[in-house]
């Protein structure tokens, strides 16, 4: 016959296991749509970014009219690929290999792959936009100066950010191992399998200076392009008329696409590098909290090639045919 100490606890300790299993499927059913999330953001960003390298490299190859710009989009739809590729095998080959799928030399050579790879987007977009502003300043004097020049030199631009990405993060593969069970997890949260030891300050330093020189040349360059926007915007306002006021020329419509990519790359390298520093900083390396920083790093190379392909005018020609 069972005490009454027994039988009062009994009800506690059925609640403890149910409200445990409760628990248990709220973090199984987050952590597998982050997975879903993550892969289906990978999917259709590689696809993407596949379409504006082709659509932009067709002209270089094939002697077409091209532009200044389609060297520099081709080299950034490259990192955003590679961006996507670096920081997705990791997870593909965890959910559908095995849990330990990376040896050190793997997960050295993907997050490598991945620091270079997002550092020479960074440095092409701040080309694009200081281009782009180059362009809008009046006068004749700098368009002359580009007019027959501006592929080479972009292109030499574009291949000298990746020599300089490739060297700033030489030191990356030196603090990267492999051990999944440094933080003494449950095996749900072992997917994580990389790990890195901190760099010393002064690598810190010299990263987010370099960050910060790109992203400052990229809000110098947006706001100077706003500015002169607005300033021919109310100079030929009254020469408009309603159906004339639509028709933006094509440099207007590049400088806006071109904002309209700096204002998404900023605010999500702002965000992800904040859950960065917490992730970092307070060693909460929880599975949900490195999914979901994978997922906002790589918002912007799945955001970018639609932002890219929808604003350019040839698009617009070739869906206008095509319906």
């Amino acid at each position: 016959m069972s005490s009454p100490h027994s039988l009062s606890s009994a009800p506690g300790h059925s609640d403890s296991h149910s409200m445990s299993f409760e628990k248990d499927v709220r973090v199984t059913a987050s952590q597998a749509a982050l997975k879903t999330m993550y892969l289906l953001q990978m999917g259709v960003g590689s696809l993407a970014n596949v379409l504006l390298f082709f659509y932009h490299i067709s002209p270089i190859l094939f002697g077409h009219k091209k532009r200044p710009t389609d060297m520099i989009l081709t080299h950034i739809a490259v990192a955003n690929l590679l961006v996507l590729l670096s920081s997705g095998i990791p997870h593909i080959m965890a959910a559908f290999i095995s849990r330990k799928p990376l040896s050190p030399l793997g997960c050295k050579c993907v997050y490598y792959l991945q620091k270079v790879a997002h550092s020479t987007a960074l440095c092409s977009t701040c080309i694009l936009s200081t281009y782009q502003s180059f362009i809008l300043t009046p006068g004749r004097e700098g368009r002359s100066l580009l007019r027959g020049k501006a592929p080479r030199l972009t292109g030499s631009f574009c291949c000298t950010c990746w020599i300089f990405s490739i060297l700033m993060y030489i030191y990356v593969p030196v603090k990267i191992t492999a051990s999944p069970n440094r933080h003494n997890y449950t095996d749900a949260q072992a997917n994580w399998f990389c790990s890195s030891s901190s760099p010393s300050a002064g690598i810190v330093v010299l990263w987010s200076s370099s960050d910060a020189v790109f992203i400052g040349l990229m809000v110098w360059s947006s706001g100077s392009m706003v500015l002169l926007l607005h300033r021919h915007r109310q100079r030929v306002q009254y020469i408009h008329t309603p159906t004339e006021h639509h028709r933006r020329p094509p440099e207007t419509r590049a400088a806006h696409t071109t904002l309209r990519l700096l204002v998404t790359f900023v605010v999500f390298y702002v965000v992800t590098s904040i859950l960065a520093f917490y992730i970092t900083a307070f060693f909460d390396f929880r599975q949900w909290l490195i999914q979901t920083s994978d997922v906002l790093v790589s918002c912007f190379p799945t955001i970018s090639p639609f932002l890219l392909l929808l604003r350019d005018p040839r698009t617009a020609r070739i869906c206008s045919l095509s319906c």
